[in-house]
């Protein structure tokens, strides 16, 4: 878990934004966000059990859970998310996906987001857009507070179009290496329909640098690095070569 320092504004103390990584990976993913006003899950992709036990058992905590397609790994306990009282927000292609009206969990509890429409969820600004990936209305996040700070979380995305200006913090997917994978099919630990679906699917660690050259850093304060593959990523590798790229503070999110 990372933390920023505290902001002092005539005599208000606002918390700077916290990252807690639950989980990640193609196992399962989840994180809590905090402004210090409004704590966010981004993704359920594990166990109930687990969350509640990564949250300290403090899951009335929780305003919302933002979830980015209907993938297992992103979504597993949405169910269990939703009976807790907590609010989730999903695009319709994800709510359809999921058939959560067909399973009776469609109440007010489940809120439709739209790529390019934002909302407020407690203390937060959340601006989805629209991703690259193998679902049907895959979205990721721009979230931002009320003293200025922006998240960006985008993950299961091979490309984003757009730019953002101004970002504090970053939570992005470095799935792979195109050597590295390369390397394991001519080896034969990956076959051509994994490395085919993972093109098409995943970010890479040549389109994640590209990302961020293409962006303002000026400002970000901690960039964190999601999803990677087991078998085709090299963890010192990739928080080296973005740290050396950008000179910013880089975190990888573990399996655990």
């Amino acid at each position: 878990m990372r933390k920023g320092p505290s902001f002092h504004l005539r005599g208000l103390v606002f918390e700077m934004i916290e990252i807690k990584a639950l989980a990640s990976g193609s196992k399962g993913n989840c994180y809590r966000v905090t402004d210090g006003k409004t704590p966010l899950l981004l993704e359920c992709g594990i166990p109930f059990k687990e969350i509640q036990k990564g949250l300290d058992f403090k899951v009335s905590d929780i305003v919302g859970c933002l979830i980015s397609h209907e993938h297992q790994d992103h979504c597993k306990a949405v169910a269990e998310i939703i009976r807790a009282g907590i609010e989730t927000y999903m695009s319709l292609g994800t709510i359809d996906s999921l058939e959560l009206e067909e399973r009776g969990l469609c109440g007010y509890r489940v809120n439709v987001l739209k790529s390019k429409r934002q909302l407020k969820i407690g203390t937060w600004t959340v601006r989805p857009f629209d991703t690259q990936h193998d679902s049907v209305e895959p979205l990721g996040f721009l979230l931002s507070n009320q003293v200025g700070e922006k998240l960006l979380y985008a993950t299961d995305t091979y490309y984003i179009k757009y730019r953002f200006q101004g970002l504090t913090h970053i939570m992005l997917e470095v799935n792979y290496s195109l050597d590295i994978l390369r390397g394991n099919v001519e080896s034969g630990t990956v076959d051509h329909v994994l490395k085919n679906r993972t093109l098409r699917s995943h970010m890479n660690l040549e389109n994640a640098k590209e990302l961020l050259r293409a962006n303002d850093l000026s400002k970000v304060q901690q960039i964190w690095l999601l999803h990677l593959s087991e078998k085709n990523s090299d963890e010192k590798r990739f928080k080296k070569e973005i740290m050396e790229l950008t000179g910013k503070p880089t975190f990888i999110a573990g399996a655990n």
